[in-house]
């Protein structure tokens, strides 16, 4: 796959968005959150909800790196795009798109309640990891400059 196409950039994004995903996923575990993102498709079993997530995970860290590949040059930069683009999508996808598709009230007057500060929370920690995945993949595949990518000799 070369280094820098438009398909490896998706797809080192989307295997950001997978680490970001599983990150996220556990605290939505402990926070008993799977089964309201299960109503999106209209069940209510945990299983499905983390199903549905880790798809929505996907597509975000796809177009992260399809969005972002041009301005993450570094590791660094990498990071903190991908924190930016968590605290993005809890605007978009948090107080707007998931209250939209359920039939609630959208949630932006409601934003520093604590179950949006723990969304908040949970969509910071992914775009962290997302980012933090991006960088190790796209640096290892020679995607980023500044990155010290140590392979095993012998």
């Amino acid at each position: 796959m070369k280094a820098d196409g438009f398909v490896a950039k998706g797809v080192y994004g989307g295997i950001g968005g997978i680490v970001g995903g599983l990150v996220f996923g556990a605290l939505m575990i402990a926070a008993g959150a799977l089964p309201r993102v299960a109503s999106l498709v209209g069940s209510s079993d945990p299983t499905v909800g983390f199903l549905v997530h880790m798809g929505i995970s996907l597509f975000i860290g796809a177009t992260y790196g399809l969005i972002f590949s041009t301005v993450n040059r570094a590791p660094r930069r990498a990071l903190s795009t991908g924190t930016l683009y968590g605290f993005v999508w809890w605007i978009v996808g948090g107080l707007a798109l998931m209250p939209f598709f359920l039939r609630m009230p959208l949630q932006f007057a409601n934003a520093l309640s604590p179950d949006n500060l723990g969304g908040l929370a949970g969509h910071l920690i992914f775009g962290f990891a997302l980012g933090a995945t991006y960088a190790v993949v796209a640096s290892r595949r020679g995607a980023m400059v500044g990155a010290v990518v140590r392979t095993p000799t012998g």
